[in-house]
């Protein structure tokens, strides 16, 4: 069986990724490309909904996003450093597993320990991931050929813009999945995700479009410089 995948996209909590790269993955997916998500945790920790939810929202986000595969582990919400070793180990045979070009992961910057975790977490991993020796018994070495980080809470100068100004509709829809931490009732409890959060983000990505020119874009940073053969042909891109 062929499990490869073009990008996989990896979180801590279920939700992550659609917020900081939704439009990302319904782009890719609309020109053919094979996405996956991983999300480290059940985000059992959350202040409103259940795990169960959380996980019906979470298939119905990555259904909307016409994301092929997503795992959902175990590790515990708001303790990932205290596993660290047997996280390495279970992305790096994930790596291996599903063997994708790209790999993205949160920014090490932003505010949430739980994100900043992941991103370093996922870092390591993509360079385990490649060691021939490194645990045999993981699977096949294999090296991605780029690691990027997407944002979620607030605003990075990025060293990427991707254009998604026609599939911002299909990241909001996919959010508005996950309504158990968005909606509010009279038994929710304020989080900055229930504060007109989602117009914060369509707010971030009109400004991430602007610094290239489009309506609507999605920032990344690099793990390291961009190799490129031809800069015309990148340009025209």
């Amino acid at each position: 069986m062929n499990n490869k995948l073009d990008i996989l996209a990896i979180g801590a909590h279920p939700d992550d990724v659609e917020i900081g790269m939704g439009g990302t993955l319904a782009l890719h997916a609309a020109k053919g490309y094979k996405t996956g998500i991983v999300n480290l945790t059940k985000a059992d920790l959350s202040s409103n909904g259940t795990v169960e939810k959380r996980q019906e929202e979470s298939d119905e986000a990555a259904r909307r996003l016409s994301v092929t595969k997503v795992v959902q582990l175990d590790f515990p919400d708001r303790g990932l450093m205290n596993c660290r070793r047997e996280v390495i180990e279970k992305l790096s045979e994930l790596i291996r597993e599903y063997r994708p070009k790209l790999v993205f992961a949160p920014n090490i910057t932003d505010r949430h320990p739980d994100h900043t975790h992941t991103g370093e977490l996922v870092k390591e991993a993509v360079f385990n991931a490649g060691i021939y020796k490194y645990n045999q018994h993981l699977g096949e070495a294999h090296k991605a050929e780029s690691l990027y980080f997407y944002q979620i809470n607030g605003f990075m100068e990025p060293d990427v813009v991707v254009d998604v100004s026609d599939y911002i509709e299909d990241k909001i829809q996919a959010l508005k999945a996950f309504g158990s931490q968005f909606n509010t009732t009279d038994k929710t409890v304020a989080t900055p995700l229930t504060d007109h959060y989602l117009e914060r983000v369509r707010a971030r990505e009109q400004v991430m479009g602007q610094l290239t020119g489009v309506r609507y874009g999605e920032g990344f940073k690099t793990s390291g410089p961009l190799g490129m053969t031809d800069l015309v042909r990148e340009e025209q891109s």
